[in-house]
């Protein structure tokens, strides 16, 4: 926990205005990415189980589309940062494997490496000083 304080006092004063950019379009790159797996399910659930569709892929398609939409809202407002990135980082991993195996598109690719770089850096170092948990942080 006191690691966890450390990297939160230090990223509040040595984070600047480009990083809460980058958690911010990191947001919106997720609301956006749910909104368009939303629109093509059969597409997605087609990615995670090519051969036959059955009901865990369903599943997890619904688990995709539903983490990408609140977690994109709540990385956008910085509220409940690194759970939210937490949750997304096993679908990052996925997506990133999916695209090296099936060598997909490389912007597709570019596109899953830059979720799983991003969550990683914002789940060490948090949601920063212009975000929702730290003014819920001054309040209490």
């Amino acid at each position: 926990m006191k690691v966890i304080r450390k990297l939160n006092k230090w990223a509040n004063a040595n984070l600047n205005l480009s990083m809460h950019s980058l958690r911010m379009i990191l947001g919106i790159f997720l609301f956006v990415k749910g909104i368009q797996f939303s629109t093509s399910v059969d597409a997605l659930i087609k990615l995670i189980q090519p051969e036959n569709t059955t009901f865990p892929a369903l599943i997890l398609a619904h688990y995709v589309i539903m983490a990408h939409l609140a977690g994109g809202i709540l990385v956008f407002f910085g509220l409940i940062t690194r759970l939210a990135l937490l949750i997304q980082l096993p679908l990052f991993l996925g997506a990133v494997t999916i695209n090296v195996i099936s060598g997909t598109e490389s912007f597709i690719l570019a596109q899953s490496i830059f979720g799983l770089a991003c969550s990683s850096i914002f789940i060490i170092y948090g949601s920063g000083r212009y975000s929702a948990d730290y003014r819920m942080q001054l309040e209490m």
